[in-house]
């Protein structure tokens, strides 16, 4: 039951942020970027209750950090839901995964929503602090830098791979983007040997490293399989080695390395931590530096 707590409080911070929505815009249904806008200092405050805990030894900041984070997650799918009724309200009737706003909303829910799920396994949950920070720069890369306005989805869109070809690959990248957090903490806790009784024991934190991996690549494996048969009906091509595609490849060969040595030389530990933030980084180009860097089929990014 203690379990359900954080998630119930959380429910009830979603409904404030709703709440808070609709007084900004006097409108049963407020305008989805002002729920995302909330919902990016929601996450900030998450991840100060978590480095609180660190700095003065509050064992209750961390609960209160999970709190707000559930909060912020809840609040997360409630933006997307009625984005989701806003398109549709606007004519245009699609589900919200259509361009670089939209991706990373998206992106953060299944950061957070993975992390939280491995919280409820992890009794120290101090690595929460960079996962609630990272969620915060991307939401707010997303409401600084990006166009939120809902558009009609240019013909290539209009297909039901699309919905299937990213929900799989950003499941992915959450995984992966909560692999980084742990490797790096990992990593920390070899110098830094006073952040060791904040995390959980080297064993459990190799295998939930390994175990998110495992998951992200699942995942980014269905990912590449859908966009392949979405190219296909699109461009008439499974593959064209477009940049988009070509990084995805050299990223789900990173972690396929990384699986491979797990399983074959025993890698873990320093290792490990090693290649989940080589693969990250590789994730943050697949992601962000094929869209602004490279031209492509794929560049579908624009800056506001």
């Amino acid at each position: 039951m203690k379990k359900a707590y954080p998630i119930g409080l959380g429910l009830l911070i979603a409904f404030l942020i709703y709440l808070l929505g609709v007084a900004i815009q006097k409108e049963i249904l407020p305008e989805n970027s002002y729920i995302f806008s909330i919902v990016t200092f929601v996450y900030l405050l998450a991840g100060i209750f978590y480095l609180i805990y660190i700095l003065f030894k509050w064992d209750r900041a961390i609960f209160i950090g999970s709190v707000i984070g559930w909060g912020g997650f809840l609040g997360n799918l409630l933006g997307i839901i009625i984005r989701w009724i806003q398109t549709h309200q606007t004519g245009f009737g699609y589900v919200p995964l259509s361009n670089l706003y939209e991706s990373l909303v998206f992106f953060t829910v299944c950061i957070v929503g993975i992390y939280l799920f491995w919280e409820f396994k992890i009794e120290k949950k101090f690595m929460g602090s960079l996962v609630f920070i990272l969620s915060f720069l991307f939401l707010a890369f997303a409401n600084l830098k990006t166009d939120p306005s809902i558009k009609p989805l240019i013909p290539a869109l209009k297909s039901n791979w699309l919905i299937a070809h990213v929900v799989t690959c950003f499941l992915g990248y959450g995984a992966f983007t909560v692999a980084f957090v742990m490797g790096v903490f990992n990593l920390l806790s070899e110098t830094h040997f006073s952040l060791q009784k904040f995390l959980p024991e080297k064993e459990i934190l190799d295998s939930f490293i390994y175990k998110s991996i495992l998951f992200g690549f699942f995942w980014l494996t269905i990912g590449i399989i859908t966009g392949a048969i979405w190219a296909d009906q699109a461009w008439g091509s499974y593959w064209s080695w477009d940049p988009k595609e070509t990084w995805s490849l050299i990223t789900w060969l990173i972690y396929a390395t990384a699986i491979h040595l797990r399983l074959t030389r025993g890698w873990s530990g320093k290792k490990l931590s090693w290649l989940s933030i080589l693969g990250f980084l590789s994730v943050l180009f697949t992601y962000f530096g094929v869209n602004f860097l490279l031209s492509g089929l794929h560049s579908y990014a624009e800056l506001s």
